[in-house]
Order: C-alpha cells, then sequence, then structure tokens
C-alpha cells in the first residue's frame, strides 16, 4: 500500500508538472533580473531554453535566494542549468520528449536503451554535460561549469550539490 501511495504522489507531482510547463511564463521583472545576473552570452543560453525550462531554471534561482544563498556564480549556474537541454543546432527538446524520459527514468535499463535509440532522449540524459560544454563556450568561470557539469551526479559535491538540491524542489 505504501509502495501506492508513493506511486500516486509522484504520478500526481508529474501531472501537475506537466500542466505548469504548458502555462509557464518569465515575467518582464523576472527576465529584467536574469539579465542583471548573466553576462551576455550566458543570457543567450537563457534566452534559447524553452519557456518551461526557463520557468524551471528561475525557479531553482528563487529556491536557492529564498534559502539564504548569495554566491553569485551558484546563481547564475542555477539560471541556466538546464541549457544542454537542446540538440545539436541548439534548438530545445519539445515537452512530449520530456515527459517520455521522465517516465523511462524509472526503468533505468530501458532510459539507457532508449536514449542510444532516440536523440532527444540521449540529449535529456546528457543535458548536464552538455550544458557544462555550452557555458564553457559562453566564457562562464570554471566554477560555473564545474556546478553544471556535476549536479546531477549521484552524490555531488560543493556548489552542485547545491543546484542538486534546489532542482529537485522543482
Amino acid at each position: 500500500m505504501t509502495q501506492d501511495i508513493v506511486t500516486n504522489n509522484q504520478f500526481s507531482y508529474r501531472v501537475r508538472q506537466f500542466t505548469a510547463a504548458l502555462h509557464a511564463q518569465v515575467t518582464p521583472a523576472e527576465l529584467a533580473e536574469v539579465a542583471a545576473q548573466l553576462s551576455p552570452a550566458e543570457l543567450g543560453l537563457f534566452r534559447a531554453m524553452a519557456r518551461y525550462d526557463q520557468r524551471h531554471c528561475f525557479d531553482v534561482y528563487g529556491t536557492l535566494r529564498g534559502a539564504g544563498y548569495q554566491d553569485p556564480l551558484l546563481l547564475r549556474a542555477a539560471l541556466i542549468h538546464d541549457c544542454g537541454k537542446c540538440d545539436d543546432l541548439g534548438r530545445p527538446l519539445a515537452l512530449p520528449w520530456y515527459v517520455v524520459a521522465t517516465v523511462l527514468k524509472r526503468f533505468p535499463a530501458l532510459y539507457l536503451f532508449a536514449a542510444r535509440l532516440f536523440a532527444p532522449i540521449r540529449y535529456y540524459a546528457e543535458h548536464a554535460w552538455r550544458g557544462a560544454a555550452l557555458v564553457a563556450a559562453a566564457g562562464s568561470p570554471p566554477e560555473m561549469v564545474t556546478t553544471i557539469r556535476h549536479y546531477h551526479d549521484p552524490q555531488p559535491a560543493g556548489p552542485a550539490a547545491l543546484l542538486q538540491w534546489a532542482d529537485e524542489q522543482h
């Protein structure tokens, strides 16, 4: 019975998450705050993300700020940590691929198999290191690159662990 409750809670959470993604907005005031935090090249990475990823990244940034974190590199990393969720031409992943990837992640062997077959699932699975490469190419400090590269590690350390914690809140 406990497993059913966990599964139902996870399903409800995913439905709410999907609905929020469909209606995601970033206000002009929030965009101004993002622009004030990021370098021009980093802002380009933020703007290239799908609106739902922009909203998510801004929410992760807000979670860190709300928890009292003030490290500017951590906060900048939060704003662009999902910039690697794009194809090789920089086009953001379509929302249906997120749904498929999220479901498949519950079945690791199937998820890895699908990542070999379907490029969008591979991009999703590789988004932390892909994002780190984009952030490095944008000229961001090495500390940001490392944070973004490692925030999905099984046991990240330092700023990557903080980013993972905040990311998991959303």
